[in-house]
């Protein structure tokens, strides 16, 4: 797989964007899209049979479809999946756009403060 990314990021290299690092930067970052559409499928899938089973093996029409363990479930993981979704697409929403890398340099010019004590 790496092998194919780096052949194709050679085909469609322009003279704007000729890092590697920013080319790993988007690979990441489409796996963890990719990762978090999976998990909204897994979600989904799982949750519609969970809700049809209690629906089907309860009374129809009765109060005991509609209590708290049937929807107990799909709510919390959907908070889950909205904290992942988050994380995915909004990354810099609390702590910057370039938090990481500040912080990065932060932690190398320590680094090499002390080397030179």
């Amino acid at each position: 797989m790496e092998r194919y990314r780096k052949h194709s990021f050679e085909n469609f290299q322009d003279e704007n964007f000729n890092s590697d690092a920013e080319y790993e930067l988007a690979c990441k970052q489409v796996e963890r899209i990719k990762e978090f559409y999976v998990h909204v499928l897994v979600y989904v899938v799982v949750n519609i049979l969970l809700i049809a089973y209690s629906y089907y093996t309860g009374n129809l029409g009765s109060e005991i479809f509609f209590r708290l363990e049937t929807f107990c479930i799909p709510f919390f993981w959907g908070l889950g999946l909205l904290v992942n979704g988050l994380s995915v697409f909004c990354r810099n929403l609390f702590l910057g756009i370039y938090w990481e890398e500040k912080k990065i340099r932060e932690f190398m010019d320590k680094d090499k403060r002390q080397k030179f004590e």
